[in-house]
């Protein structure tokens, strides 16, 4: 998981007169010169100790001795960072001082690079105070500054440097670059509002939200309410600022828990952590929370559950589990980087104190890859010390090249795909969320419609012949988690043909595609790539999913998953073809959400507008009894009676544990002519009676013959009406 920039320097001088090919040129006259240099310099900072702990100073580069996936690398320098012999701690500031200059706070978009003129970093201890206000309460917001406060007046030292960066939902700002001016970084907290990147409804997309685009590729608010993702790309956003900067960096992460759920993309995970480590940014997450001591029922934020699970105790172990879950995430950040999370403690500053400490003495190695193909693969690197020096060593293993995206013909653009299909650094280029749902066709396979959703803003688009076109390629295969072998795949491309309308709303909506596979029960693994064909640039989705044996189920009623819609389209309206129409079409016979000539379109950020309908689909299976399928109603082979009891069903929405809408009950009878007794269940109804914001909705089915049942139950977000989206679908595929 080891990975380090590559730097491409291309000099180009310029022309002095002009060439005619075939004819001999005066050898007085001024010539033109182009040099064209690819080098790829990677930066190791190295930890050199002795057997009692302590630094070991005075080493130059000859003796250093430098490995690359078995090939010796020529080191170019060596700087040793010194940072005991000039730290002296700087006298303490009281709350209370008058004559504190109160700064301007100009948000900027980067860190400001060293020069060889200014080596501003030279033994300096480089810190990132990075506030996620988006994933902390204003209460934590408040202890986090507090913290952040307290550090600056009493722990900085004379070698500390200090940055302060904010995410607050729509991009990551630079409020202070690295400084010393203890005033300027007072300054710029007590100008911090407590409670902002908080109101989730002013993400909410309708007719008055203005573009939030940000740096780390998510354009509508929409596809960001509850994909985890925006957080983890906003580290990766800071991470990639950090590496213009060739010292160790310490990035001490404030937020109140960073859970990753079932629509997460692991990939982005992945892909943060490779980031921080190409950078040499460590991470050093404090839960700003601080030691939690949670009721069983929850505290007064939120509503009783008020179910049987709260006499069973399943109401407080889930409160629990959820609790863990969210510092999980923040543990694995810290240690795949090298860092160290600072969890279930009051004192939050001590945190910022260990990532300050974590810094005292290393090197700086710098050598130029003899291996210079960008193939993306892990390169491994060994570094020891020459002569047989004995110290205990710490540097990062090794690291990933960087990928090369050029335009290929067809064979290579083929080729480039599948590699960045096989690579174990995903690529995250492009902004990806995948919904999974299952539904039974018998008692062995499971139909699996996927459907992905792409921002258009982040797609290309090429005039071709008067008409605007954005291309995208499909690449994905599902793996067995058991024996790890592939079971099935999908490679396709769209060519999307755009009226001038419906271009210009493309920036502010997603894409949608969907395909479906034929699955057995089990554990799987699913790799999903998309490419604009234009750039080349490329999204992954990476995640597990379980299908489950409906067949074993016993205590409560069988059902497939639950899909929520706003949209349903006739299949007549695509606006563009996919390159497997004829073989997409077979599966949408079988495809339970295309039906009469329509398709419902998952809605994947499960964000609804109060001014449309919200559609519910589901399946239920309750096979006849005896097993067998009734021919005509009639008796079973077995001799015992066809089941045609009605299941009955209905939706609830609920609003901090309050039942705050319900349809009305649904009775829907078995279907005779299948084995399974398959029971589709379908619900449209509006909300417009609800206020914006987020709700529980929950999907109950009830069995009055064997008093069975099953819940369903998922976050939903409400908002005011929104623009008309772009209604369209295919065979396999849509916008909206």
């Amino acid at each position: 998981m080891r990975r380090l920039a590559a730097l491409a320097l291309v000099l180009v001088a310029a022309a002095a007169g002009a060439q005619h090919v075939g004819q001999n040129r005066d050898g007085n006259a001024p010539r033109d010169y182009t040099l064209s240099m690819n080098v790829r310099l990677v930066v190791e900072n190295v930890v050199v100790k002795d057997k009692q702990g302590n630094p070991v100073h005075g080493l130059t580069a000859k003796d250093f001795v430098v490995n690359e996936d078995g090939a010796p690398q020529t080191i170019r320098f060596c700087e040793h960072q010194n940072l005991l012999a000039n730290a002296t701690p700087l006298a303490a500031s009281k709350p209370s001082d008058e004559d504190l200059k109160i700064y301007r706070r100009l948000a900027q978009s980067q860190i400001s690079p060293e020069n060889t003129d200014n080596e501003r970093y030279r033994n300096r201890r480089l810190l990132v105070l990075y506030f996620d206000m988006a994933a902390m309460r204003p209460a934590d917001q408040l202890r986090a500054l507090n913290a952040a406060e307290h550090f600056i007046r009493t722990q900085m030292t004379s070698v500390d440097l200090i940055s302060i960066m904010r995410y607050n939902s729509a991009a990551v700002d630079v409020l202070q670059d690295f400084t010393a001016d203890r005033d300027r970084l007072l300054s710029i907290l007590q100008t911090m509002i407590v409670g902002e990147g908080q109101d989730s409804a002013d993400e909410l997309d309708d007719a008055s939200s203005s573009d939030t685009g940000a740096a780390f590729g998510q354009d509508d608010a929409e596809f960001n309410v509850f994909n985890t993702d925006r957080q983890l790309s906003a580290l990766q956003t800071a991470a990639e600022m950090l590496g213009r900067v060739p010292e160790k960096k310490s990035l001490i992460y404030f937020a109140g828990g960073l859970r990753l759920n079932g629509i997460n993309n692991q990939a982005q995970l992945h892909a943060t952590v490779d980031a921080a480590i190409k950078a040499g940014v460590s991470f050093w997450p404090i839960d700003a929370r601080g030691l939690v001591a949670e009721a069983p029922l929850g505290d007064a934020t939120q509503g009783s559950q008020g179910n049987a699970n709260i006499y069973t105790g399943a109401a407080a172990n889930a409160t629990t589990v959820n609790f863990q879950l969210s510092q999980d995430t923040m543990y694995a950040l810290a240690g795949d980087t090298g860092g160290k999370a600072l969890l279930d403690a009051n004192d939050l500053d001590r945190g910022i104190v260990q990532a300050q400490e974590a810094i005292s003495d290393y090197y700086v190695i710098g050598y130029y890859s003899s291996n210079a193909v960008r193939d993306g693969k892990f390169r491994r690197v060994k570094i020891s010390l020459a002569d047989n020096l004995e110290a205990k060593l710490d540097y990062r293993q090794g690291y990933y090249a960087d990928k090369e995206f050029k335009r290929f013909n067809s064979v290579d653009k083929e080729r480039q795909l599948e590699d960045a299909l096989l690579l174990e650094d995903p690529i995250t280029e492009l902004s990806i969320a995948v919904e999974i749902d299952y539904f039974q066709l018998n008692r062995a396979e499971y139909f699996v419609p996927l459907v992905v959703k792409i921002p258009g803003r982040e797609l290309s688009l090429a005039k071709r012949g008067g008409a605007e076109h954005t291309l995208i390629d499909f690449v994905g295969e599902i793996k067995d988690m058991v024996g790890g072998m592939t079971v099935t795949n999908v490679r396709d491309n769209i060519n999307i043909k755009l009226s001038d309308a419906t271009a210009a709303e493309l920036a502010h909506r997603p894409i949608e595609y969907d395909t479906g596979f034929t699955l057995l029960p089990g554990r799987y693994m699913i790799k999903f790539l998309a490419r604009d064909d234009e750039t080349g640039r490329i999204g992954t989705y990476q995640t597990t999913f379980v299908i489950p044996n409906l067949n074993k189920e016993e205590k409560r009623i069988p059902i497939s998953s639950v899909v929520l819609s706003s949209q349903r389209v006739e299949l007549k309206q695509a606006i563009y073809d996919t390159a497997k129409a004829k073989e997409r079409a077979k599966e949408d016979a079988v495809n339970p959400l295309v039906q009469g000539g329509s398709k419902l379109v998952p809605s994947v950020t499960r964000v609804f507008n109060s001014g449309r309908k919200i559609y519910v689909y589901l399946e239920a299976y309750k096979p006849p009894a005896g097993g067998q399928p009734p021919a005509g109603g009639q008796p079973s082979p077995s001799g015992g009676p066809a089941s045609t009891t009605p299941l009955v069903a209905f939706v609830s929405l609920y609003s901090g544990g309050v039942e705050v809408f319900k349809t009305a009950p649904l009775a829907v009878e078995p279907n005779p002519a299948t084995r399974l007794g398959v029971t589709p269940m379908s619900f449209d109804f509006e909300v417009q009676q609800l206020a914006s914001g987020q709700y529980d909705c929950q999907v109950t089915v009830l069995d009055p013959a064997t008093s069975k049942a099953a819940f369903w139950r998922a976050p939903i977000v409400i908002a005011q009406p929104a623009q008309s989206p772009i209604a369209a679908t295919s065979r396999t595929s849509g916008m909206r």
